[in-house]
């Protein structure tokens, strides 16, 4: 086991680099299986979760070679057999596999993904399009086997805007016959990243980053070659650290208009920002303005920001609301920031925020990445020590976390602990 010890008070200033987006690399790699032949992904992040997809592709005999932030993937002697519940259940994202076998050999075995507890998060939405598209969906308890003699592009009506079954379809239906027409799909930007990979390979997608999604199938992929897209939950938690304890931190190699939700609140809170063409420079906000926020899909106000920016709204002085309408399990954090000093209520799903409070260290839990990466951000602004335990799911999505903040003057060390 591992945990993360903060002692708090510490001033935050210079640089911070902000890695590949997690939540794109996630669904690249599994893209990659999709090809004919060898393909490179840049800029992929050193975390725990890619660990866990290189092992799946090594166990499907996928040639993978991965140094210096980059990742080269041969595709071309995978074996297509039964993905074991003991890797898939590492991670939500080992379902992209699932789509990518489907769309590739017409034949999948695999078990329910796994990743962190917070919601019931349904793959509803992606069987759904798995069975527009002419497949037969067996469940038996927790393992799925979908087959399909050949798959038929098909209009798929999104019951909502869901991330995962927008990829999923992609990856399932880019091989497929006809045209595929996802509508309501999602529009995040690691989507058009995926789409832009594929696209690279010899796909022929169009409408990423739109509602209305519109795949052509082609029967080869071939070579291809992307960037994996700047982290804008990495770069929303350390803007919002900035916010919290910094003398013009810069964070730097980030798309601002990929965390505009957030910068447009920060405003309201009336923070010190200086916003550039791949930077912000932030300052620590004194008593600043209590705002409203209520999670959405893209370009609204993210889930994964949600509880990274709790630690803020008790530091504003007045009462602030947050709504979380993505997933119905993610106010696990609230727990432990009360018992560190803040004022915080839950009704359903609705935060009220009272601040400012001073807020002191103790020992608390990480039930969940982003709600680690909340303690970690209270840690830096209590008053003394603070011990967060069970980091694993913290390593899971931010690379480096460790030395990033140390490089910026955070007092903070990772140790082992049985």
């Amino acid at each position: 086991m591992k945990r993360i010890k903060i002692v708090g008070g510490h001033s935050l200033s210079g640089n911070i680099n902000i890695s590949g987006a997690k939540n794109s690399a996630v669904a690249l790699i599994p893209a990659a299986l999709l090809s004919d032949e060898k393909v490179t992904i840049d800029n992929v992040p050193n975390i725990s979760d890619i660990d866990a997809l290189e092992e799946i592709l090594k166990y499907l005999n996928a040639d993978v070679i991965r140094e210096n932030g980059k990742i080269t993937i041969d595709s071309s002697n995978v074996i297509n057999k039964e993905v074991p519940e003991a890797i898939s259940k590492k991670l939500r994202a080992s379902y992209y596999f699932m789509s990518s076998l489907l769309g590739k050999y017409k034949y999948v075995e695999m078990f329910f993904p796994g990743g962190c507890s917070i919601g019931a998060r349904p793959i509803d939405q992606t069987l759904k399009g798995y069975k527009a598209l002419g497949a037969t969906v067996k469940e038996e308890g927790n393992k799925f086997t979908i087959s399909a003699e050949k798959l038929v592009g098909s209009k798929i009506y999104l019951d909502m805007p869901s991330v995962g079954a927008t990829v999923n379809i992609i990856l399932s239906a880019v091989k497929a016959e006809g045209q595929t027409i996802i509508e309501n799909a999602a529009r995040e930007p690691e989507i058009v990243n995926v789409a832009t990979f594929l696209n690279n390979m010899g796909a022929k997608i169009t409408g990423a980053g739109t509602s209305t999604i519109k795949i052509l199938g082609v029967e080869y992929l071939g070579s291809g070659y992307t960037e994996v897209i700047p982290d804008r939950i990495e770069t929303g938690t350390y803007i919002i650290a900035g916010a919290l304890i910094g003398n013009k931190l810069k964070v730097n190699n980030i798309i601002p208009e990929h965390v505009n939700s957030l910068l447009d609140k920060l405003k309201e809170i009336g923070c010190d920002m200086e916003i550039n063409d791949n930077s912000v420079t932030i300052s620590k906000i004194n008593r600043g303005n209590p705002i409203n926020v209520k999670t959405l899909g893209y370009p609204g106000f993210p889930t994964d920001l949600q509880q990274p920016l709790t630690v803020l709204l008790t530091q504003l002085a007045g009462i602030s609301t947050l709504e979380e309408t993505i997933y119905e399990n993610r106010f696990q954090n609230v727990k432990y920031l009360v018992d560190m000093g803040a004022d915080i209520t839950i009704n359903e799903k609705v935060l009220t925020v009272v601040g400012p409070k001073n807020l002191t260290g103790m020992n608390v839990t990480a039930t969940d990445l982003r709600a680690g990466a909340c303690l970690v951000l209270a840690g830096l602004i209590a008053n003394g020590q603070t011990i967060v335990d069970n980091v694993e799911h913290v390593l899971r999505g931010y690379e480096n976390i460790i030395g990033k903040l140390t490089n910026i003057g955070a007092e903070i060390e990772l140790e082992e602990y049985n």
